[in-house]
């Protein structure tokens, strides 16, 4: 070790996510073993940006031994932005510099993640920063093959409850449908529906570059009901992921009755405020309605329950390693200029390794780029080949096409001209027609 200890303080952004307190637990660790007064940052920036210096306690090892198993935040957490106004970031950096932080650990998704970057610079080295990436969203940009800190734990216990629920579809003729969370990628509701064998997944990267509407979606569900009616089967469950409420029009949803846009403090669109699965199952019933019959929907937002879920065996493994790394790396000299003020801790090939902040940004809005699911890949093209969706193959053949019709009461001219549409991601993909659950 080459830099004298100082003071290291810890803080959570964002929303929670298992393997949170496993990571404080690693670092604090690692720090007072080290020789540094560790401190714990209340509620992320929430005070900091206020100016206060009073959200700050002591760590200690006697509390910190036995916490890596359990789910929550002994720190909190909160989505404030200190990097909403000049003013704003400015008083961050200087609560920080009152207490005494040299070294500041974050653990946080992207908004974290970017403030952690604007914190660092505007600093001007007296402190530097190692942000550990977590997000049940897995949309960080770390290396290849390495998921996010929590992502794991949250599409084991979502797969154990989406399991259950496609019980009780089956048991009671009915169909599910279930918003997972993940703001703007589809890798959780993805992995969720890939595991438990959902019916179909609805994931935002189906629709690149392209505003859709709540239609849009309720047709890719009301055709695999359809589809799967003709099998024999009149339930099934629909994974819808979060992120889809980013893609559509906000001037639709301003609209509808009993909607009202909110924004989160980065300037966003709120999703947790959306009631995305209400919406589609109105829009659903109402398209069954207007053909003369009644479809039996149950609507479930699924996410809280798993964002403080204690973490599975992985992610404590984790997040134990990257902990450690992040303190060794603020206590070590580094002669790489680009991790002068800091850096992203991760995994590369099974070893810990720092990412310079500005690798991680996109060039063009200097935010933090979000890692997307790749339809292209076979991680994809397997998910979907086992789903049940409508395929340009039910339009090319004509018994196919008429029983497809005949179930959804219509000739089968009204039903091409209405259903064509869906197949567009399909195409996209190079799917072929799947079997699915």
């Amino acid at each position: 070790m080459n830099n004298k200890p100082g003071r290291l303080g810890i803080l959570v952004g964002g929303g929670p996510a298992p393997g949170i307190n496993s990571t404080i637990s690693a670092a604090a660790i690692e720090a007072i073993n080290s020789g540094c007064d560790v401190v714990g940052i209340e509620d992320g920036y929430e005070y900091l940006v206020e100016g206060r210096t009073d959200m700050v306690r002591n760590l200690r090892l006697e509390e910190l031994t036995r916490i890596h198993s359990s789910g929550g935040s002994i720190l909190g957490t909160s989505r404030a932005n200190p990097t909403k106004s000049p003013e704003d970031l400015q008083r961050t950096v200087d609560s920080l510099r009152r207490i005494g932080i040299e070294y500041l650990v974050t653990i946080g998704g992207d908004d974290t993640m970017y403030a952690a970057f604007e914190i660092a610079a505007a600093a001007g080295g007296a402190l530097r920063v190692a942000h550990v990436p977590k997000t049940i969203d897995n949309d960080l940009p770390i290396p290849a093959g390495n998921s996010t800190f929590g992502y794991q734990t949250a599409r084991h216990v979502g797969t154990e409850l989406v399991l259950t629920m496609m019980e009780d579809s089956r048991t009671t003729g009915r169909w599910f449908i279930v918003v997972v969370m993940g703001r703007k990628a589809g890798h959780l509701a993805l992995g969720i529906g890939k595991a438990a064998g959902a019916t179909l997944t609805i994931i935002p990267e189906e629709f690149p570059n392209e505003r859709i509407r709540l239609d849009d979606v309720a047709a890719i569900i009301d055709a695999a009901i359809i589809k799967r009616r003709t099998q024999g089967r009149t339930y099934g469950l629909a994974i819808v992921a979060e992120g889809i409420g980013e893609k559509l029009d906000p001037e639709e949803l301003a609209q509808l009755a009993g909607v009202e846009i909110a924004y989160d403090p980065y300037g966003r669109i709120s999703l947790a405020d959306l009631p995305l699965a209400a919406l589609l199952k109105q829009r659903l019933q109402k398209r069954y309605q207007d053909r003369g019959e009644r479809l039996p929907v149950v609507e479930v937002t699924l996410g809280y329950e798993l964002r403080c879920a204690p973490p599975i065996p992985f992610d404590i493994d984790y997040t134990r390693t990257l902990g450690y790394g992040a303190v060794r790396f603020l206590l070590t000299k580094n002669e790489d200029p680009r991790l002068a003020e800091g850096g992203f801790i991760c995994l590369e090939a099974g070893r810990l390794a720092v990412l310079p902040f500005d690798d991680l940004r996109d060039p063009v809005t200097g935010r933090t780029r979000v890692r997307l699911v790749d339809i292209e890949s076979e991680h994809y093209r397997v998910a979907r080949d086992y789903m049940i969706r409508l395929e340009p193959g039910d339009f090319e053949d004509a018994e196919t096409l008429r029983r497809l019709a005949d179930e959804a009461r219509m000739s089968p001219e009204d039903f091409r001209r209405e259903f064509a549409g869906v197949v567009r991601a399909g195409e996209l993909a190079g799917m072929k027609p799947g079997s699915g659950s």
